[in-house]
C-alpha cells in the first residue's frame, strides 16, 4: 500500500500494563506528555494497540494486543464486558447515592448509564474506598457517574477487565497474559475458519 509491503499479523500477542497516573493512552501526544508506549519501549510487537482507554488521571489495568478480534470483543457494547475499579472519594458516600449509581445515572451530556455494581469497602480517615463495576465504556464514565450524584473521585484505579485481574503488577510494569487469560479473551469471540 502506497509503496509499502503490507503483511498480515502472523502471531497474536496480549499484554497487560499497569498504566500509571500521569500518562495518556495514545501513541503520541501533542502536549508532549508521557504515553503508555513509553512503558513498552522494549516490546517489538507490530500493530500493538490499547483495548479501550484510561484517562490521564486514572491508573491501573490496560490491555494491549495486535489481535483486532480481541479488541472488538472486549470493547463492543453488545459484549458487556465488565470493568472493575477501585474508587476513592474524600468523604462518606451515603447509601442513597450508591443506590442511584447502581440503578444508573444521567451524565452531564444527558445520556443515562446502565446499571452498575457499587459497594463500600471501607470508610476510614475521611475517605470512602469503594469498588465499582460497569459494563459500558463511556469517556471518563466512573468519574462522571460520581459527579452526577454530587461526588468527586480523588483516586481511580482499574483492577479488572472481565476475568482478567491486575494482581500484584507494579505501576509502569507489564506482562504477557497467561494461557488462562488468553483463553478467556478468545472465549469472547469466535474466530472465522482459515484465520
Amino acid at each position: 500500500m502506497d509503496g509499502n509491503i503490507v503483511r498480515p499479523v502472523s502471531e497474536f500477542k496480549y499484554v497487560m500494563l499497569y498504566k500509571p497516573k500521569g500518562c495518556v493512552t495514545t501513541r503520541s501526544d501533542e502536549k508532549g506528555r508521557k504515553t503508555v508506549y513509553d512503558y513498552l519501549k522494549d516490546l517489538r510487537i507490530p500493530h500493538l494497540v490499547p483495548v479501550g482507554r484510561l484517562d490521564y488521571d486514572t491508573e491501573g489495568l490496560l490491555l494491549l494486543t495486535n489481535d483486532g478480534d480481541a479488541v472488538n470483543a472486549l470493547t463492543h457494547p453488545g459484549r458487556e464486558v465488565e470493568k472493575t475499579y477501585l474508587v476513592h472519594v474524600e468523604r462518606e458516600v451515603p447509601e442513597h447515592k450508591l443506590a442511584q449509581l447502581r440503578k444508573g445515572v444521567v451524565l452531564d451530556d444527558g445520556v443515562k448509564t446502565g446499571r452498575s455494581k457499587v459497594k463500600l469497602i471501607e470508610f476510614k480517615d475521611g475517605v470512602s474506598k469503594l469498588q465499582m463495576t460497569i459494563s459500558e465504556g463511556r469517556n471518563r464514565q466512573v468519574r462522571r457517574m460520581f459527579a452526577a450524584v454530587g461526588e468527586e473521585v480523588t483516586f481511580l484505579k482499574r483492577v479488572a477487565v472481565g476475568a482478567i485481574r491486575l494482581g500484584g503488577l507494579s505501576r509502569g510494569a507489564y506482562r504477557y497474559l497467561n494461557d488462562r487469560e488468553i483463553a478467556y479473551v478468545k472465549s469472547l469471540y469466535s474466530r472465522p475458519r482459515g484465520l
